[in-house]
């Protein structure tokens, strides 16, 4: 498990866990995808974990699959700056100023760059549920008689709108507002455009209810009336807020906006190109050594007199 605050967060609205969820990644990915998934949340998913948790491939080989991960939309690292008062079951709570947590987002289903901007900036767009499998219907009786009560407006199987139910159920809050199917269907335009001006259907049944006459003639005419009359405004579009999140390269951490990182790797991971798919060029084990006795030479330090 990685420290609090840290570790693995799965995306919302994945699609559930079935047999080759990966089978379009090669093989070294489709192992490690099918391990990362397992993983609770707030595992640890660096590197160097992940190379001790299976037997198969060590740090450079998971480093390079994580890469990859990245490139075909299962896998960013971000970083999300918050106040103590934010998220205090992180262990950000304690202490004042601003903080920043590490979170590893991972999604079974494949996202692109433009799904995880979106998601970063807290307007993700959720995926269809999963059709839910139909079962056998009973064979009918040919002697039996069926009586179908479904609205007139909406076909055989259909559900009716949420603005439809709210003026179906003004009769069990009120019988004097007791609407027919003809009536819910001629209103239900109406009723639909207050709940696109951020009514809730209760708020709208409220509205609807209070300051009744002691008797109701023409209920249908009635609810027109008032939907008309106490129609809401329109409400302004919220101004853009600002993110407090930042994405980091999958390879070498380095912050950044989503579309400066597309694919999760910065340009220098990606070679110096703009396309994500090119595959950095790995280092020859004489320059590696090189580089290392480069970074040892300008650490040491100088001994005293």
């Amino acid at each position: 498990m990685a420290k609090p605050g840290y570790g693995k967060r799965s995306a919302p609205e994945q699609l559930p866990r079935r047999p080759g969820d990966f089978d379009h990644l090669p093989p070294r990915e489709a192992y490690l995808a099918s391990l990362l998934d397992r993983l609770c949340e707030n595992a640890a998913m660096d590197a160097k974990t992940i190379a001790k948790t299976q037997p198969l491939y060590g740090q450079q080989a998971v480093r390079s699959a994580l890469n990859e991960l990245g490139r075909a939309g299962h896998l960013r690292r971000v970083r999300r700056r918050v106040t103590p008062s934010d998220d205090p079951g992180t262990g950000t709570g304690t202490g004042t100023g601003t903080r920043w947590v590490f979170h590893t987002y991972w999604s079974r289903t494949a996202r692109d760059s433009e799904w995880w901007a979106r998601f970063l900036d807290g307007d993700a767009t959720p995926q269809p549920p999963a059709e839910a499998p139909r079962t056998a219907e009973p064979e009918a009786d040919p002697g039996a008689v069926t009586l179908v009560t479904a609205p007139p407006h909406a076909p055989e199987g259909a559900r009716p709108s949420p603005a439809y139910t709210a003026l179906a159920q003004l009769g069990l809050r009120d019988p004097r507002l007791a609407l027919s199917p003809a009536d819910c269907a001629t209103l239900e335009q109406l009723a639909a455009d207050w709940l696109t001006r951020g009514t809730t259907p209760d708020h709208l049944a409220q509205a609807l209810l209070a300051g009744l006459p002691e008797q109701v003639y023409s209920p249908g005419a009635f609810v027109r009336r008032r939907l008309i009359d106490k129609m809401p405004p329109e409400r302004p579009a919220p101004e853009p807020r600002a993110s407090r999140a930042l994405m980091e390269c999958t390879d070498c951490g380095v912050p950044g906006r989503p579309e400066a990182l597309p694919g999760g790797l910065c340009r220098a991971c990606r070679g110096g190109s703009d396309s994500a798919l090119r595959t950095p060029t790995p280092m020859q084990p004489t320059e590696l050594h090189a580089r290392a006795a480069q970074v040892r030479a300008s650490i040491r330090v100088p001994e005293r007199v």
